[in-house]
């Protein structure tokens, strides 16, 4: 395998500066207990913290009834002590981590929450879903409850960013794709309100919205502040039409570049992820690419080695997310800068959990010549 010349070279995203472009994605591995970090997770991150920049799975901002029962959180001071040891490790072997805020909305479970009903927009429940741990793996609720006061929901995202800060992490990013609560906020398939926060595709955008403006004001630099966008949609029941996705994601993104964040992560469409052909099937990175001005601009879905280096090298973006190959490889970032093979021998059974919780998360080899 060739080198990774592009990929290779450093990154400014504000005052901070990755050492490379390559950024390792979020992706829920359930190995927290309960709730809280553990030192599983500090070996997990500290691991692959050769990342130009770790942006960590999805962190709840209250306790939601996920699919995931190992996902962690940041409501609490036990869970914000719990992360200040995950910081601390990429620190010290200088790398840099964003936690990545998390709200599912419509996509949890009451019977995982306490019996408390999943809140959405709207009562607009989502197709698909599989809750394994409960009896007959339902999927998700059909009738989710609207949410009263959203404000209330922004306050809480607030508090998480609050605790994200004094965790140590040199940032945050909002995720706003995959059907979670921003995206449902967002798109008009899902959000049927005639509020302030429905109708119209710049009132549908005004979660988002102030969801982002909490990071900033809480962290006092809008370069420290990311999100991530899935505007072809597929996965978790997502997608509007075609002329409403293309008005809704451009008042978006140019919103954003107002609001001058660090970086603006846009996933390609994943066929896999769109089982029910709800998503648009388009060049998200050459429809909306181009929109993307002041922030920095990371593709994600898919890339292999080669095709990433190509992208960043043609100016098509300015880093590449891997997700998949960074479960398997945590030395990912160190394989590709120096053409070493990138492991594909993953081992699915133990993605979301084992037995041994170590299994298929912190025993993957670094590269040995």
């Amino acid at each position: 395998m060739s080198k990774t010349t592009h990929l290779a070279q450093p990154l400014k995203i504000g005052n901070i500066t990755l050492k490379n472009r390559i950024i390792m994605s979020p992706m829920t591995r359930s190995r927290a207990e309960g709730t809280v970090p553990n030192d599983l997770l500090v070996q997990y991150y500290s691991q692959r913290a050769g990342a130009g920049l770790i942006v960590t799975e999805g962190i709840m901002v209250t306790s939601l009834g996920s699919e995931w029962p190992g996902a962690p959180g940041i409501w609490n001071e036990e869970q914000t002590d719990a992360w200040k040891k995950v910081t601390a490790a990429v620190h010290a072997k200088g790398g840099l981590i964003f936690g990545q805020i998390w709200h599912i909305g419509r996509v949890a479970h009451p019977l995982h929450q306490g019996g408390q009903p999943a809140l959405a927009p709207s009562n607009v429940g989502a197709k698909g879903g599989k809750f394994r741990l409960l009896v007959g793996e339902p999927g998700y609720v059909s009738n989710p409850k609207p949410i009263p006061n959203p404000w209330t929901v922004v306050e809480q995202y607030k508090n998480a960013y609050k605790n994200a800060k004094a965790a140590g992490f040199d940032g945050v990013e909002v995720h706003a794709a995959n059907g979670y609560l921003p995206n449902q906020f967002l798109e008009a398939h899902s959000n049927k309100r005639t509020d302030e926060w429905g109708g119209s595709a710049q009132k549908r955008a005004k979660f988002v919205l102030e969801i982002v403006k909490a990071a900033i004001e809480v962290f006092g630099d809008s370069k420290r502040v990311g999100i991530k966008l899935s505007p072809a949609g597929g996965y978790n029941d997502m997608g509007d039409p075609k002329d409403v996705m293309l008005e809704e994601y451009t008042y978006l993104i140019n919103e954003l570049n107002n609001l001058d964040i660090g970086y603006i992560t846009i996933t390609r469409y994943n066929e896999y992820f769109d089982q029910a052909k709800r998503g648009t099937p388009l060049d998200t990175i050459a429809t909306f690419g181009p929109l993307v001005k002041k922030p920095v601009l990371i593709a994600n879905t898919g890339f292999t080695g080669p095709e990433a280096d190509a992208f960043v090298e043609s100016g098509k973006a300015a880093a590449i997310a891997f997700g998949t190959p960074y479960i398997v490889n945590p030395d990912l970032a160190e394989r590709l800068i120096n053409g070493h093979p990138v492991a594909t021998n993953i081992d699915y059974s133990t993605l979301y959990g084992s037995d041994v919780p170590s299994k298929g998360y912190t025993d993957y080899p670094a590269f040995k010549q």
